[in-house]
């Protein structure tokens, strides 16, 4: 879903407004919720849920209460209480769907902290808020030569300033625990406001950041994932990827987060596999398994001894030589099992264009030879060439 602004322009390249997620369709915006209730009229004496939801830089959302009544529908610009001052957002929900948003998150409507709506902002508003959010960039090359010449350990991602400019919230990342006291003190003298220093992780950074990934595509975290879950290496040897760190990597230093997308259909397919640590027991001698094929069903076993040999079996003839072994009986060998599945691997292509050759629009180059021979016997008998002249 996009506005008009967003369409492709005259040289084929995508044209964008430039608002970086804060146009007034709000369609540009991961976090955008459709309100499928907004043509429903409410039933009879029934009044119009009093909450509303308000969007900030980076997506950041909070829900207040419109104690003044106001008439407000998705886009319209509002100044909003805070800790200190006002601050200035985006209303991008209203109505009931509010109500399931906060219970969906657990924000309580009995809340003592109750934040409230001043009101619709002004033009006076907006200017001072685009004038910090137009500081916002110079200012973060600063804090970041700032926290490299004291030498800490850390970076600052993003800075936000609050809507009227009485505070600034710098986004950093950092591998451990930083002491930035005396860097707070240097951004008070330099930039003149309250500093408020919030620590994200290197996954919500690249979610901020954006870009794109090894598939091609932009990366999900910057697009439609909102939940960052913990991703392990068990997900990648349960579904036998090799455990290399660059292809596993995202953008973000941390294991990419697609995954887990499929990680529960293989766990689901893995139950109808005997485990990889099972050991068959046959006359010829003990085999392990060296890999499995989840699509094929298949699973190969290696002699111990003779671990470059690997024989090729059936998950089904896997748990059947499980069972003899149980019932302490064992195959003759592995290689039974294993001819039935040797198929011949030449590959045999037809001819989808009929009999026709495929060098059938090729012209026919000359024979040379022919030409040479020619030449040839006309130097050796040069009176043959003149009586065929005559």
């Amino acid at each position: 879903m996009s506005c008009n602004s967003c369409s492709t322009g005259k040289d084929g390249q995508p044209k964008g407004c430039k608002n970086n997620g804060t146009c007034g369709t709000d369609s540009c915006n991961k976090l955008t919720v459709f309100d499928w209730l907004s043509n429903m009229s409410l039933p009879n004496g029934e009044k119009p849920f009093d909450w509303v939801e308000v969007r900030f830089k980076n997506g950041r959302k909070h829900y207040y209460k419109n104690t003044e009544n106001l008439t407000l529908s998705i886009g319209d610009i509002v100044a909003t209480q805070a800790q200190f001052g006002h601050d200035v957002g985006m209303v991008t929900l209203t109505g009931e769907l509010v109500r399931v948003q906060m219970k969906r998150k657990k924000v309580s409507e009995n809340d003592e902290e109750i934040l409230k709506i001043y009101r619709k902002a002004t033009q006076k508003d907006i200017d001072i808020w685009s004038d910090y959010r137009d500081k916002e960039e110079p200012m973060k090359v600063k804090a970041r030569q700032f926290a490299i010449d004291i030498k800490l350990q850390m970076k600052i991602s993003d800075i936000e300033f609050q809507g009227d400019g009485s505070k600034a919230t710098f986004y950093y990342t950092a591998e451990e625990r930083v002491d930035f006291r005396e860097l707070i003190k240097m951004y008070a003298r330099e930039f003149k406001t309250r500093i408020e220093m919030k620590q994200v992780g290197f996954r919500q950074e690249a979610s901020r950041l954006g870009g794109i990934g090894s598939c091609g595509r932009e990366l999900c975290c910057s697009t439609w994932l909102t939940d960052f879950r913990s991703v392990s290496t068990s997900a990648a040897r349960y579904q036998q990827l090799s455990l290399n760190p660059q292809k596993l990597a995202g953008q973000c230093g941390k294991l990419k987060c697609c995954l887990n997308y499929e990680l529960d259909t293989y766990l689901d397919a893995l139950k109808d596999f005997p485990k990889s640590d099972i050991k068959l027991y046959t006359e010829k001698g003990t085999a392990v398994c060296q890999k499995t094929d989840i699509f094929k069903g298949h699973m190969w076993f290696a002699y111990e001894g003779e671990w470059s040999n690997w024989h090729v079996i059936t998950k089904d003839q896997a748990i059947e030589i499980l069972e003899l072994n149980k019932n302490k009986q064992k195959v003759a060998s592995l290689e039974e099992y294993a001819s039935e599945l040797i198929e011949n691997t030449k590959t045999e292509f037809e001819n989808v264009v009929g009999q026709d050759s495929l060098t059938r629009f090729d012209s026919k180059a000359p024979n040379r030879k022919s030409k040479n021979n020619r030449r040839n016997k006309r130097k050796r008998n040069p009176q043959n060439s003149k009586k065929n002249a005559k």
